[in-house]
């Protein structure tokens, strides 16, 4: 039962403060959530420095950051390597590498070094099941107040859709501002779903076609979210 224990994986859960730390970056010392407060953040991992899918993701990132800054959501990386191992690395990407029609790519978000993997493990990174020595590409969605609201978890062979990291953010801001949920596939612009129905007469206003809802059945109805209130909302975000 102990051998048990020690090798379990921990990880925090949708909803929970978000573990504290303080840790070493590319970017200076850092004190985890809190320096953050008042941003979105999304925290990630990655295996190894010099290795070419983690390059492909960092440089797609760092062409990225902008436009995540522009939603209020900065952007904070993770390895097992050490400090050194980050700046050499950082140093190629930006130097030798173009992929994509990339180029001469500088990485400004902090890289932690996370040698001990004190960090990784706090969040759950480790997964011994595919590899012991190496955090998996894990992504945590922090909120302004520092609770966790969405974690994705990639194996070592698969890249990242930073697409959907974007539209993750997007979404989870714009259902904040609006009381609404997102079906599925949901880009900015398309209909929202409004909370089911909490009593029999509200749904049965619904069903009689009253308000500016479109109705498939009691449980399940849409409204129009144009894109410039989207676009509202993002805007007040980030301006915080």
């Amino acid at each position: 039962m102990e051998t048990m224990t020690q090798s379990a994986t921990t990880m925090p859960r949708i909803g929970d403060k978000a573990p504290a730390f303080k840790a070493v970056t590319t970017q200076g010392e850092i004190n985890f959530p809190d320096q953050f407060a008042g941003s979105w953040v999304i925290l990630f991992s990655h295996p190894a420095d010099f290795t070419p899918v983690c390059t492909s993701e960092f440089m797609t990132f760092a062409t990225m950051e902008q436009k995540f800054a522009e939603v209020n959501c900065k952007v904070v990386g993770l390895s097992i390597d050490g400090l050194y191992s980050h700046i050499a690395w950082l140093r190629t990407i930006k130097e030798k590498i173009e992929y994509k029609g990339m180029k001469n790519v500088e990485v400004k978000f902090p890289l932690i070094e996370d040698i001990t993997m004190e960090v990784a493990k706090k969040y759950g990174m480790i997964q011994p099941g595919e590899s012991s020595t190496k955090a998996v590409r894990a992504v945590f969605f922090i909120d302004p107040q520092g609770i966790i609201r969405t974690i994705i978890y990639y194996p070592l062979s698969l890249g990242r859709n930073f697409n959907e990291l974007y539209r993750v953010v997007v979404a989870l801001q714009t259902a904040d501002t609006y009381s609404v949920a997102m079906p599925a596939d949901w880009q900015p612009g398309d209909d929202v779903i409004v909370p089911t129905a909490g009593s029999c007469g509200v749904a049965k206003e619904r069903m009689e076609g009253k308000g500016d809802l479109k109705c498939y059945d009691w449980f399940f109805c849409t409204k129009k979210l144009p894109l410039e209130k989207v676009t509202e909302a993002l805007k007040k975000s980030g301006k915080k």
